[in-house]
């Protein structure tokens, strides 16, 4: 024969290719699953954990940023406020200042107390306002967290659905039907996608996948 090559001899060795490939597949598979579906496990109950620590945290922040907002309300007032207390002070004490008969200690021990005072005004104004920048600031890194937890939402719908799809892909390798064609499937598994990000996945789409990569925001469902 031709080559030496025997037709029988190569459908033989073709078919035990395909069960060869078959059994792999059906051995994989399970355990690609098993390891999809504890991942996706443990980053719920850890997500689920740190979530719940920020919402016992929320209030406290909620609280430290009231407080702040008042302590520089009472410091601005004009009138019982510590800010308008150095102008309080100087209307009280001027007319003493211009008494003519004053002597030069009681002048400088006036003097003295009203510089007292701006110091210690100016102190509280220095205190109150790092306060509220560092509220602020904790106030926005709480939120950037929540929203890494957003993304971690919906990786672990991303990874529940390729888990479903590889109990399927079991599914199709123990049935006696043949399967459904490949278009079919990616058509089916396409149609449960919730994000733009997987739709340009499927695809290949690089040019959409860089724009997505670039864009920071957070789409919520």
């Amino acid at each position: 024969m031709e080559n030496g090559l025997n037709p029988a001899s190569a459908d033989g060795a073709t078919s035990r290719a395909a069960d060869a490939l078959l059994s792999l597949c059906a051995g994989l598979l399970p355990v690609w699953g098993r390891h999809l579906s504890t991942s996706r496990a443990q980053s719920e109950v850890a997500v689920t954990q740190m979530l719940q620590a920020f919402s016992d945290i929320g209030p406290h922040i909620n609280m430290a940023e009231r407080q702040s907002q008042q302590i520089n309300d009472a410091l601005a007032q004009p009138i019982g406020g510590v800010t308008g207390l150095v102008e309080a002070c100087q209307h009280a004490l001027t007319p003493v200042l211009c008494d003519t008969g004053l002597s030069i200690q009681s002048r400088a021990a006036v003097e003295s107390v009203l510089g007292m005072v701006r110091d210690a005004v100016g102190a509280l104004e220095q205190i109150a306002r790092p306060f509220q920048h560092e509220t602020q600031m904790v106030a926005e890194q709480v939120e950037r967290m929540y929203i890494g937890f957003q993304y971690q939402d919906r990786i672990s719908q991303m990874m529940a659905l390729l888990e479903s799809d590889i109990a399927l892909l079991q599914d199709a390798l123990r049935a006696t039907t043949a399967p459904p064609g490949l278009a079919a499937w990616l058509d089916r598994l396409e149609s449960q996608y919730a994000m733009s990000e997987q739709h340009e996945k499927h695809v290949g789409d690089s040019a959409n996948i860089g724009a997505s990569e670039q864009n920071n925001e957070t789409t919520f469902f």
